[in-house]
């Protein structure tokens, strides 16, 4: 494994520091929760080592909120974060010899582990010109016979689209063709503007969905997430990989992760309401913002538009005095391997005034470059 650090962590608030920045809309997330919000006493929970699998309630309450009557918690495996799932999948499918089609623009570690791993990669590149659509076409052309499997996420981040549910069970037919598998990152699935779709992994034993209570839930700090597939023998594969990282979960994040998610129809829909509404506002700026041009998202919380730019315009200088003089974070295109005219938003962790405070100081950094 050859690892390299990330510039999505490298540049993340929390590396830069909190207090340096006044309107964060680099967060892809729901606004962060305390532990009170849980309401939960942990006082009597007992700290041993934790169900190597996952904590039974938790791992049978994912199962029933998949949307799949069907659906047994021994599909699922509870794993450190979404991250942690992803980690897995990797080490346990791919070896250099191996091959894998990502979608790109994407969250940085389902790029860079396999990179760490050497393994041939096939990137699907999403275009602004074409709304970041997936071609389903395109993904059937860069399959190989050492294709390991597909990789997916559906709401997409950095840019927000859907990849409709017919496209999935084409992608999942390939897949059975070829004798691969799709994995489908699921973090946002929570967050569908519509009906959220049920859990890909209920489509077959090809495939394998991700998720955590990071971005829907707003616990980051709370580091469980899961994995679900159908297929028995990989779910032993991961779990073997799972031991040998760290055995168990936390026994203590597990508790919380199964408060919040209890509390899942609550809280979504609170949170969706306010969403909808930070959403408003960022469609009204990019109504009045001739500058900037987006495709506008259809799920989850983060939007992805594009700086118009122009002669001598300096996307460097512009990301410095949108920090130094307006206090305003937000994802440089870089991050996802993309120019910096592109800015990845994320306009729920904010509040409304820092959100608007936030985009105000786009358009001022923006006026700054033309004077």
């Amino acid at each position: 494994m050859k690892y390299v650090r990330m510039a999505l962590e490298v540049e993340s608030p929390e590396e830069l520091g909190y207090g340096t920045i006044r309107n964060n809309l680099s967060e892809s997330s729901v606004s962060d929760r305390r532990v009170a919000d849980l309401g939960v006493d942990l006082a009597r929970l007992m700290l041993l080592y934790g169900p190597h699998r996952g904590a039974p309630a938790l791992c049978e309450l994912i199962a029933s909120q998949s949307g799949w009557p069907d659906l047994a918690p021994a599909c699922v495996l509870t794993t450190t974060g979404a991250a942690g799932a992803l980690f897995i999948v990797a080490t346990s499918l791919l070896r250099r010899d191996s091959h894998l089609v990502v979608v790109r623009p994407n969250y940085a570690t389902n790029i860079e582990t396999p990179r760490a791993i050497g393994c041939e990669i096939s990137y699907l590149d999403l275009e602004f010109d074409s709304g970041f659509r997936l071609d389903v076409a395109a993904v059937e052309a860069a399959l190989r016979p050492n294709t390991a499997y597909i990789s997916l996420t559906c709401p997409h981040n950095p840019t927000g689209q859907m990849l409709p549910w017919t496209d999935l069970e084409r992608i999942g037919r390939l897949a059975e063709r070829h004798g691969c598998r799709v994995l489908v990152d699921e973090t946002y699935r929570d967050l569908a503007y519509a009906d959220p779709y049920r859990c890909a992994a209920g489509l077959s034993d090809r495939f394998i969905s991700v998720s955590s209570v990071s971005k829907a839930y707003g616990i980051p700090g709370v580091r469980t997430g899961w994995l679900v597939t159908r297929d028995p023998k990989l779910q032993n594969l991961f779990l073997a990989a799972k031991e040998q990282i760290g055995i168990c979960g936390s026994v203590v994040d597990e508790a919380l992760a199964l408060a919040a998610l209890r509390q899942r129809g609550t809280w979504l829909t609170v949170s969706q309401r306010r969403n909808r509404e930070h959403l408003e506002v960022m469609r009204d700026w990019i109504r009045g913002e001739p500058r900037v041009e987006w495709v506008a998202p259809q799920g989850g919380v983060v939007c992805f538009p594009r700086l118009k730019g122009g002669p001598g315009f300096s996307t460097a200088r512009f990301y410095a005095t949108l920090l130094e003089r307006h206090g305003t974070y937000v994802g440089p295109g870089h991050w996802f391997e993309r120019p910096d005219t592109y800015m990845r938003i994320g306009f729920a962790w904010p509040t409304r005034d820092e959100l608007v405070s936030g985009l105000a100081g786009i358009s001022a950094a923006l006026d700054e470059q033309q004077a």
